[in-house]
């Protein structure tokens, strides 16, 4: 049972990749922002946990989430002149800094959440000007199993440390944008700052799936106390307002 719940994390991950070769940077960002790794983990994490516990851990990864958005505009700022590894060191101080203010006791849940859902709109204006990468994208089967091992890899911490640990660390862990450090850690080095940056545009804008998925648990678990109902309803959720979002920027665009 262990081994599938860590095998739906870098089958996202694969996806992601696929969906790069396939479609380009901009839709493997898109997929990589939505809760198709965190959604997989609460799931694994709702068969384990009563629904109260799994409500705490969402209410502190939404609360994480402005964390989330501050690594994506650091590694993206920082890509016009580092490369992948110092982009991802600063990337996570930057997640831990904000990250650690989040989750802070002293912190009002409110203003936390309010703070979310603004984040991947802020996180969007905040990108460095780039020209558009667009286009499929070559990526070797060696970078494929490297991207999926380290998925899998993050997934386990997550996961074996969530029943443990409090739910201000679990939410945070969780929130850690585990596509978000490992696709354009390995998009920088091959296809370049412009690239990476449409990557993590898309990102931003998946992100929004992210935020409303974990708004909606926190709320339905809280109401319900019932895992596979609020679950199903707050993926809905989360595919509606991804898939909205990314619609009215197609049509602004044009």
């Amino acid at each position: 049972m262990l081994l599938l719940k860590l095998a739906l994390v870098p089958a996202s991950i694969l996806l992601a990749t696929l969906a790069a070769r396939r479609f380009g940077h901009a839709i493997s960002g898109l997929l990589a922002g939505f809760p198709i790794i965190g959604g997989p983990i609460v799931a694994a994490l709702l068969i384990d946990l009563p629904p109260a516990r799994v409500a705490d851990i969402a209410q502190a990864t939404l609360s994480a989430c402005p964390a989330a958005i501050a690594h994506i505009v650091c590694f993206a700022w920082l890509s016009r002149r580092l490369p992948w590894w110092g982009c991802l060191a600063g990337a996570a101080i930057a997640f831990f800094t904000v990250g650690s203010l989040m989750t802070a006791s002293w912190m009002p849940a409110a203003l936390a959440a309010a703070m979310a859902l603004a984040g991947p709109f802020v996180a969007w204006a905040m990108m460095p000007r780039a020209a558009a990468s667009a286009g499929a994208v070559h990526v070797p089967n060696g970078e494929v199993l490297m991207r999926v091992g380290a998925g899998f890899a993050l997934a386990a911490a997550i996961i074996l440390g969530s029943g443990h640990l409090p739910a201000a660390v679990s939410g945070l862990m969780l929130a850690w944008p585990i596509s978000g450090s490992i696709l354009p850690s390995f998009t920088l080095p091959v296809h370049g700052h412009a690239a990476t940056v449409t990557l993590l545009r898309g990102f931003a804008i998946g992100l929004v799936g992210f935020v409303a998925f974990f708004a909606a648990l926190v709320l339905l678990l809280r109401a319900w106390d019932s895992g596979p109902p609020a679950f199903a309803a707050a993926t809905a959720v989360s595919a509606l307002a991804g898939l909205t979002v990314h619609r009215i920027r197609q049509r602004v665009r044009r």
